[in-house]
């Protein structure tokens, strides 16, 4: 019989364990040295190793060669409990198994000895899924253990679980598995089953598996069942196509056209793409996520200098959100985000998942259909950006001033309304209008030191103020930015204010008042003697200077 991959290559020891060195180099230390816990706890997103790392502890525990806190996996112990023969070992599922009665059933078990290992271990997956009355009786229990007796709670909902079981267990929190580590992994996996694998095939079903292990290997395995024959010795061959096949993704192709579709408000196009992709049975929940993966990439790629760390994929397709993200306004962005995510959760509570999608990319293209305060945003957005570039040109500034009234002939009509008395030739002559004087400014030294901080607060923030400056006028800090996503930010998001005010006052020792710097209505002022900004600086700090010839 055929054994799933993820079953064939689920870890053996704790070496074995991708990902999570964290944890392992911790139970291995305390298995090794014989402080072992009474009750662990681990949480963390599906697959990413806390089942797996629970049996590892009943073998390492038991095991009579265990070495450096790994069991040797060759014993009959190791053995029996691997193949579930070995009774002293319990595997709980909560989510079928959560009445009290089962846990009073455990707690009878628990007291007695085991029969062949040196400790009986019950690992209760899913933990969160037991009632209130089966967490009472388990409290009972694992507040005075038998000397025998090891909990192992595992669930994805740690929250669910009450504070009197969280404070006597050992947590570890499982981290999703780098995309880098798990494509390293696959690519391992396929080496030994001699299946050939494009590299990109492999980063994109480490991508899809969102750092679970289990979810990678198991698409693997719908991928092989897809792959063609290669010509080498008769190898399966999986391509990139053939990992967006068995996923029912759209092509990556399609997602930047109807992306630059929607910036242009081409309507007809997209609702052509989403036909073929109807014709291809796309998955349109699918799509949509999708969609949105791609809209956050392209945030990223805006508010980012360098986004790769934060946008992982192909190159070729990290180059094209750059390009793509340039045309784009932020607010436009973050509106479509809004649109597509609300989108998403009606889509769950219907069957006409294609008239949604229809419905969200013609909003997409219109934001004046939406009254929201995220479409409005997006059209300001827009029209700065507009604005930004020169492409914008009001009407009224196109229009004539006046026009003669024409009568049914064609010629012009006689003006019947009083004409003025012409004035002086001399009078004809526009007065000039006195320019207004600006006011001076002076650069703000302290600027570099502000945005490290901010570097390390707000990352979003920091890469829409690098290579900027600011100048200070009198009590205010003025922030040279013409970036409309930082301009929306300090008007609108009070977290990127109070970022700002943080910075402030780590770069300079004090807080100031923020603003955008105007050059319509500021100037930097020209300093002749450097020996004015330490007096300045002096006089608000009380420190009294006298200068002497």
């Amino acid at each position: 019989m055929y054994q799933a991959l993820y079953r064939k290559y689920r870890p053996k020891n704790f070496d074995e364990v991708v990902g999570q060195t964290h944890i392992t180099a911790t139970l291995k230390q305390e298995i090794d040295s014989g402080r072992i816990g009474h009750a662990y706890l681990f949480t963390g997103s599906r697959g990413t190793g806390k089942t797996t790392c629970s049996k590892i502890i009943a073998k390492a525990v038991n095991c009579p060669n265990q070495h450096n806190g790994n069991p040797c996996g060759v014993c009959d112990i190791c053995r029996g409990i691997d193949d579930g023969s070995i009774l002293d070992v319990t595997e709980i599922d909560a989510a079928s198994n959560n009445g009290v009665d089962n846990i009073r059933q455990l707690r009878e078990e628990a007291n007695f000895t085991p029969a062949v290992t040196k400790y009986r271990v019950y690992i209760i997956d899913e933990t969160h899924m037991l009632s209130v009355g089966a967490f009472n009786a388990l409290l009972k229990i694992m507040e005075e253990p038998p000397e025998h007796v090891i909990f192992i709670l595992a669930t994805t909902e740690v929250h669910k679980i009450p504070a009197t079981i969280l404070s006597r267990c050992q947590r570890f929190d499982f981290r999703r598995i780098n995309t880098q580590v798990i494509a390293q992994q696959i690519l391992f996996v396929c080496q030994q089953e001699h299946i050939l694998i494009d590299e990109d095939a492999a980063a994109l079903i480490a991508r899809l598996s969102e750092g679970g292990m289990r979810d990678a290997l198991s698409l693997l395995d719908v991928c092989r069942s897809n792959a063609r024959s290669s010509d080498v010795e008769n190898a399966e061959y999986i391509t990139l196509e053939d990992v967006r096949s068995s996923a029912g993704l759209a092509v990556s192709d399609s997602l930047f056209t109807i992306a630059d579709a929607v910036l242009k408000q081409d309507v007809p196009a997209i609702l052509r793409e989403i036909e073929t992709m109807f014709q291809n049975s796309i998955d349109f929940e699918k799509m949509c996520v999708q969609l949105i993966s791609h809209y956050r990439s392209l945030m990223m790629a805006k508010a980012l200098k360098t986004p790769e760390e934060f946008v992982p994929g192909l190159v070729q397709d990290t180059e094209a959100l750059s390009e793509q993200a340039a045309r784009y306004p932020m607010g436009q962005i973050l509106y479509s985000l809004t649109v597509l995510q609300d989108t998403l959760t009606r889509m769950g509570k219907t069957s006409q998942t294609r008239t949604e999608m229809e419905m969200a990319v013609i909003k997409l293209t219109n934001p004046s259909l939406d009254r929201s305060v995220d479409a409005i945003l997006a059209r300001l957005s827009k029209l700065e950006n507009q604005l930004k570039n020169g492409v914008f040109t009001p009407a009224s500034a196109a229009a004539p001033t006046t026009s003669a009234p024409v009568s049914p002939a064609g010629e012009a009509a006689p003006d019947t309304a009083p004409q003025k008395a012409a004035a002086p030739a001399a009078s004809t002559v526009p007065e000039p209008i006195p320019t207004p004087s600006k006011k001076e400014v002076v650069v703000f030294a302290e600027w570099p030191q502000v945005l490290e901080s901010l570097r390390h607060s707000n990352t979003a923030l920091h890469g829409a103020l690098v290579n900027t400056e600011a100048y200070r006028y009198q009590e205010i800090i003025l922030i040279d930015c013409d970036d409309p996503f930082f301009l929306e930010m300090i008007r609108t998001n009070d977290y990127a204010k109070k970022s700002i005010h943080q910075a402030l006052i780590a770069g300079s020792g004090r807080d100031w008042r923020i603003g955008p710097f105007k050059k319509d209505q500021y100037q930097t002022a020209k300093k002749d003697d450097p020996m004015e900004d330490i007096l300045s600086s002096a006089q608000q700090l009380g420190v009294d200077i006298s200068i002497e010839n």
